[in-house]
């Protein structure tokens, strides 16, 4: 009988030790550590004269600044020939968007656009070179 009591004693014990109810300290992220960890990115926007004609100019001069890293919008007017441009400016350039509209075939104000591009476009898209850009 002492050792079923025994026995039932070191069980009781064990379980109760087994069951303590031990907090691991949460791990807090202060605000100066957030702060830290998140980055703001400051977006430039931008408008300038780009020379086209119809909605596939429009597809094209947009899909050409969207593959460029960094942006986060481009919209090309087609009555006003201008596009409105949203960049990271610690991941491109403006350079970098005219240079990429420019290969795409279309003139900006900056560069003139990729002959080769140029002769490639759809008959719709061959512009008047010396067309006004209304950026206003």
């Amino acid at each position: 009988m002492k050792k079923v009591i025994l026995s039932v004693a070191i069980i009781a014990a064990m379980g109760l030790t087994s069951c303590k109810n031990e907090t691991k300290p949460k791990e807090t992220v202060t605000t100066e550590a957030a702060t830290k960890i998140a980055v703001k990115v400051a977006m430039t926007d931008l408008s300038f004269g780009v020379r086209g004609n119809c909605g596939m100019c429009k597809t094209t001069i947009e899909e050409a600044v969207t593959k460029v890293e960094g942006i986060s919008k481009a919209n090309w007017d087609k009555d006003k020939k201008k596009i409105d441009v949203s960049f990271d400016e610690t991941k491109t350039d403006v350079m970098a968007i005219h240079k990429a509209i420019a290969a795409s075939g279309y003139d900006t104000e900056k560069m003139m656009g990729s002959e080769e591009a140029y002769e490639n476009l759809p008959g719709c898209c061959k512009y008047d070179h010396s067309m006004e850009m209304n950026i206003e």
